[in-house]
């Protein structure tokens, strides 16, 4: 018993280490890991139309990653708007935004995307591989990352506040203006 304890003890420095290099900043108070200047991590998303976006394929585009599932009842709210007040609105060849569903399977991001009535590209995000570069597990689903042509985040929305919501459209409005 006591060469377990030991070894707990000596393993345990170890893993702190990893969880520093894994996360390059403590969560903020809002689950983020990533923060606003820096650039948005590595990805590659399948949407459920076959299209493929990566970080790289997006360069000169602006964007929002808007990261959902269709067990989130704030997501459900929030995506309308989306779907109205800034895909509707900005769609075009300088702006994209493109739902990530956190680890639900290809048929169920399809339905759910169907259900919300959503015509944005929407792709699953097997294990939360993206999601989990971007904040901490368990830090709760609803969010947005706005993504400037260089690929430099430039702003965080976290649930659907009306009036973060509105500062996210101004910073989409200058994007691509």
């Amino acid at each position: 018993m006591k060469s377990i304890v030991v070894a707990l003890i000596h393993l345990f420095p170890l893993g702190v280490h990893i969880q520093a290099q894994q996360y390059p900043y403590p969560p903020d108070e809002r689950g983020y890991i990533v923060r606003v200047g820096e650039a948005v991590p590595e990805f590659e998303l399948n949407c459920t139309d076959g299209s493929v976006y990566s970080r790289q394929s997006l360069l000169g585009t602006a964007y929002v990653l808007q990261f959902t599932a269709s067990w989130c009842g704030v997501c459900r709210k929030e995506m309308p708007h989306l779907e109205r007040e800034v895909w509707q609105r900005y769609r075009g060849e300088h702006f994209l935004l493109l739902g990530v569903d956190l680890d639900e399977t290809p048929e169920k991001v399809r339905a759910f995307a169907k259900q919300m009535g959503i015509t944005y590209p929407i792709a699953p995000d097997p294990g939360g591989d993206l999601f989990y570069k971007i904040a901490a597990p368990k830090s709760g689903v609803t969010r947005n990352v706005v993504v400037d042509q260089t690929g430099e985040i430039v702003f965080l929305t976290r649930l659907f506040q009306e009036e973060e919501f509105e500062a996210m459209k101004s910073i989409i409005a200058k994007l691509v203006d």
